[in-house]
């Protein structure tokens, strides 16, 4: 089943985009929540057309989310949190503290667009988290986790 996407859903595809699906998946999921609507010659024609209309605005958008993973080169996150023996942490630190941490910082993104590789961290050490400023400015970001000081 050919569906064109009304927004982004995770580990499918980005808004406006033409994806293929199963049968089920598209009827009693995607199109009944209004992520997505069927595929037709005449939906694609206008799917065509607005997405003509939209690359002028979209180069502003792309250009600004380039300048704002720009701004990540400068800063340096350290996230603190008790810690046990042996570095292991009492709870976790999970992709909304890391961005909780960016906004102090002057980077703004949501939290769903934050991917720590691993999932939750639950020892003390240096991670990689995967950024998505934009479908096409995506930027790894570096950043400590470190145990309180009592």
């Amino acid at each position: 089943m050919e569906l064109i996407l009304k927004q982004d859903v995770e580990n499918l595809g980005f808004k406006d985009d033409v994806v293929t699906v199963k049968n089920g998946y598209g009827r009693n999921f995607l199109i009944p929540t209004g992520k997505a609507v069927l595929a037709t010659s005449s939906a694609k024609k206008v799917l065509e057309e607005t997405l003509k209309q939209r690359a002028f605005k979209e180069k502003k958008v792309v250009d600004e989310a380039e300048t704002l993973a720009a701004k990540l080169n400068e800063i340096e996150v350290k996230l603190t949190a008790k810690a046990g023996a042996g570095d292991k942490l009492f709870g976790s630190i999970t992709n909304a503290d890391l961005a909780e941490a960016l906004e102090k910082e002057g980077v703004s993104l949501d939290k769903k667009f934050v991917s720590i590789a691993g999932g939750n961290i639950k020892r003390t050490g240096q991670y990689e988290a995967t950024l998505r400023f934009h479908r096409q400015v995506v930027k790894n970001f570096t950043f400590d986790v470190v145990a309180e000081a009592n």
